[in-house]
């Protein structure tokens, strides 16, 4: 039997750091699907159908990548899509006693779900969305944080030329 693994997240945008985990686990597993959650409660900047078709550009060389949105729990995700295995990235304490409580409330509501913790490599470990969009916003080169189909995106979206 084929391990499904799912990278979840909101990736507002997908950033250098969350392409960097997409890849490394995208090497550890047959197949992994990228799930782009429809997360209300963050307020994303870009729609749900934006950030899909981003990742969708960024991961094309990728075989084994596949790249979906949803709305709802993780755990009802997983269990469509038949994923044993869900991947989640930490940059700080924070995160991982965040991810650490998460993985055990979601292997309690679907026991067939482990959860894997990676911590993104040196060089992208204070990368996140919310940085990327309030550098943009104050007109800072991106260049360096995301991966090239999301740099048009992000200048016409917060309006830098």
């Amino acid at each position: 039997m084929s391990v499904i693994a799912a990278y979840s997240g909101t990736f507002d945008p997908i950033t250098f750091g969350h392409y960097d985990i997409i890849q490394r686990a995208a090497k550890m597993f047959p197949r992994l699907i990228v799930a782009v959650g429809h997360n209300v409660a963050k307020n994303p900047k870009f729609t749900l159908e934006e950030r899909v078709s981003l990742i969708r550009k960024v991961v094309r060389k990728h075989k084994n990548v596949e790249v979906q949105g949803f709305s709802g729990l993780v755990v009802d995700f997983a269990r469509e899509h038949g994923v044993t295995v869900l991947v989640r990235g930490v940059r700080t304490t924070f995160d991982f006693d965040y991810e650490k409580q998460m993985a055990v409330m979601n292997r309690d509501l679907y026991p067939k779900l482990d959860t894997v913790i990676m911590n993104p490599s040196p060089e992208y470990a204070h990368l996140s969305s919310s940085l990327v969009r309030e550098l943009a916003n104050l007109g800072a080169p991106v260049e360096k944080l995301v991966p090239e189909p999301v740099i048009p995106v992000l200048k016409e979206r917060f309006g830098r030329k």
